[in-house]
Protein backbone atom coordinates (compact mmCIF):
# COMPACT_ATOMS: atom_id res chain seq x y z
CA UNK A 1 0.00 0.00 0.00
CA UNK A 2 1.31 3.44 -0.84
CA UNK A 3 0.21 7.00 -0.25
CA UNK A 4 1.37 10.18 -1.97
CA UNK A 5 4.71 11.35 -0.52
CA UNK A 6 4.33 13.69 2.45
CA UNK A 7 0.68 12.86 3.09
CA UNK A 8 -1.17 10.54 5.40
CA UNK A 9 -4.91 10.03 4.90
CA UNK A 10 -6.75 12.46 7.18
CA UNK A 11 -3.67 14.59 7.79
CA UNK A 12 -2.60 17.83 6.14
CA UNK A 13 1.23 17.63 6.29
CA UNK A 14 4.11 16.56 8.51
CA UNK A 15 7.81 17.27 8.94
CA UNK A 16 10.67 14.83 8.67
CA UNK A 17 11.09 15.19 12.44
CA UNK A 18 7.44 14.15 12.88
CA UNK A 19 8.00 11.09 10.68
CA UNK A 20 11.18 10.07 12.50
CA UNK A 21 9.54 10.47 15.91
CA UNK A 22 6.48 8.46 14.80
CA UNK A 23 8.56 5.61 13.40
CA UNK A 24 10.97 5.42 16.34
CA UNK A 25 8.09 5.41 18.83
CA UNK A 26 6.47 2.55 16.89
CA UNK A 27 9.38 0.11 17.06
CA UNK A 28 9.10 -2.89 19.34
CA UNK A 29 10.20 -6.47 19.67
CA UNK A 30 7.09 -7.36 17.66
CA UNK A 31 8.29 -5.27 14.67
CA UNK A 32 11.85 -6.67 14.78
CA UNK A 33 13.16 -9.10 12.16
CA UNK A 34 13.08 -12.53 13.85
CA UNK A 35 16.80 -13.20 13.23
CA UNK A 36 17.66 -9.98 15.11
CA UNK A 37 15.33 -10.56 18.05
CA UNK A 38 18.09 -12.05 20.28
CA UNK A 39 19.99 -8.73 20.01
CA UNK A 40 16.92 -6.46 20.25
CA UNK A 41 16.34 -4.64 23.54
CA UNK A 42 14.85 -1.33 24.68
CA UNK A 43 18.35 0.17 24.79
CA UNK A 44 18.77 -0.63 21.07
CA UNK A 45 15.22 -0.45 19.64
CA UNK A 46 16.51 0.10 16.07
CA UNK A 47 17.92 -3.43 15.99
CA UNK A 48 16.22 -5.49 13.29
CA UNK A 49 13.95 -2.63 12.18
CA UNK A 50 15.72 -1.55 8.96
CA UNK A 51 13.68 -3.39 6.33
CA UNK A 52 10.29 -2.50 7.72
CA UNK A 53 11.36 1.06 8.50
CA UNK A 54 12.66 1.59 4.96
CA UNK A 55 9.35 0.34 3.56
CA UNK A 56 7.26 2.59 5.81
CA UNK A 57 9.42 5.60 4.90
CA UNK A 58 8.96 4.67 1.25
CA UNK A 59 5.18 4.59 1.79
CA UNK A 60 5.28 8.06 3.32
CA UNK A 61 7.95 9.86 1.32
CA UNK A 62 8.62 7.85 -1.83
CA UNK A 63 12.19 7.67 -3.11
CA UNK A 64 14.35 4.57 -3.47
CA UNK A 65 14.96 1.59 -1.24
CA UNK A 66 18.69 0.99 -0.77
CA UNK A 67 20.34 -2.22 0.45
CA UNK A 68 23.87 -2.71 1.70
CA UNK A 69 25.68 -5.70 3.13
CA UNK A 70 26.56 -6.10 6.81
CA UNK A 71 30.02 -7.58 7.26
CA UNK A 72 31.76 -8.95 10.33
CA UNK A 73 35.41 -9.85 9.91
CA UNK A 74 35.13 -9.40 6.15
CA UNK A 75 32.24 -11.88 5.80
CA UNK A 76 28.66 -10.92 4.90
CA UNK A 77 26.33 -11.79 7.77
CA UNK A 78 23.21 -9.83 6.82
CA UNK A 79 21.74 -7.01 4.76
CA UNK A 80 20.87 -3.46 5.81
CA UNK A 81 18.13 -1.28 4.27
CA UNK A 82 17.63 2.50 4.15
CA UNK A 83 16.16 5.18 1.86
CA UNK A 84 17.46 7.55 -0.81
CA UNK A 85 15.49 10.53 -2.08
CA UNK A 86 15.75 12.68 -5.21
CA UNK A 87 18.86 14.84 -5.08
CA UNK A 88 20.82 12.08 -3.33
CA UNK A 89 19.66 12.64 0.26
CA UNK A 90 19.93 9.35 2.18
CA UNK A 91 17.95 8.66 5.34
CA UNK A 92 18.85 5.75 7.60
CA UNK A 93 16.80 5.78 10.81
CA UNK A 94 18.28 2.47 12.00
CA UNK A 95 21.98 3.19 11.52
CA UNK A 96 22.71 3.02 15.25
CA UNK A 97 21.61 -0.61 15.56
CA UNK A 98 25.00 -2.12 14.73
CA UNK A 99 27.70 -3.41 17.05
CA UNK A 100 31.19 -1.94 16.47
CA UNK A 101 32.38 -5.04 14.56
CA UNK A 102 29.43 -4.85 12.12
CA UNK A 103 30.29 -2.79 9.04
CA UNK A 104 27.78 -1.83 6.33
CA UNK A 105 29.26 -1.86 2.83
CA UNK A 106 27.89 -1.05 -0.59
CA UNK A 107 24.62 0.53 -1.59
CA UNK A 108 22.36 -0.94 -4.26
CA UNK A 109 18.98 0.50 -5.19
CA UNK A 110 16.36 -2.25 -4.90
CA UNK A 111 13.00 -2.15 -6.64
CA UNK A 112 10.15 -2.27 -4.16
CA UNK A 113 8.41 -5.63 -4.36
CA UNK A 114 4.76 -5.44 -5.48
CA UNK A 115 3.81 -7.49 -2.44
CA UNK A 116 5.56 -7.71 0.93
CA UNK A 117 6.11 -11.36 1.86
CA UNK A 118 9.08 -11.45 4.23
CA UNK A 119 8.34 -9.52 7.44
CA UNK A 120 4.81 -8.74 6.24
CA UNK A 121 3.27 -8.84 9.74
CA UNK A 122 6.08 -6.73 11.22
CA UNK A 123 5.81 -4.21 8.36
CA UNK A 124 2.02 -3.91 8.66
CA UNK A 125 2.26 -3.45 12.42
CA UNK A 126 4.98 -0.79 12.13
CA UNK A 127 3.05 0.96 9.37
CA UNK A 128 -0.20 0.97 11.35
CA UNK A 129 1.50 2.32 14.48
CA UNK A 130 3.45 4.95 12.54
CA UNK A 131 0.40 6.23 10.67
CA UNK A 132 -1.58 6.35 13.93
CA UNK A 133 1.22 8.34 15.59
CA UNK A 134 1.28 10.80 12.69
CA UNK A 135 -2.49 11.24 12.79
CA UNK A 136 -2.49 11.85 16.57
Amino acid sequence: MSVPPGRVPGMIAFTLTDVERAIRSSWGADTCAPEDLPKWHEGNPARGQCGTTALVLNDLLGGDLVRGEVHVGGRRVDYHWWNRFPGGLELDLTREQFDPEEVVTGAVVIERPPEINRLREEYELLRTRTFAALEA
